[in-house]
């Protein structure tokens, strides 16, 4: 199974209302087809009350075999619904990498 289906699959547990799991391998100096960087965009009512560093750690916990092998990067990109809908439904970009694209 690959990688970005193995995370998806395993965050579907946070029952989100957006999850979207980005491959972001090819911007990086990394063979061809990697599954080493990946940008996760997810809104959930799970993170309420809950602060910035406790959903990353949520998220560690739940990816940490990912983590603990092929996953070398991981950007978290984490809101409520409501902060989600303040933010016009926009996440940021990744920037650039300064070894991509070699």
């Amino acid at each position: 199974m690959a990688i970005q289906t193995q995370i998806e699959q395993k965050l579907a547990a946070l029952t989100p209302d957006v999850l979207q799991v980005e491959n972001e391998s090819h911007m990086h100096n990394v063979p061809a087809n990697s599954e080493t960087h990946f940008k996760v965009t997810l809104v959930s009512d799970s993170f309420d009350g809950m602060m910035p560093v406790k959903r990353h750690q949520q998220i560690y916990a739940l990816l940490a075999d990912e983590l603990s092998g092929p996953v070398h990067a991981l950007a978290l990109h984490l809101y409520t619904p409501k902060e989600w809908q303040a933010r016009g439904s926009e996440r940021p970009n990744s920037p650039n990498c300064r070894g991509g694209g070699q």
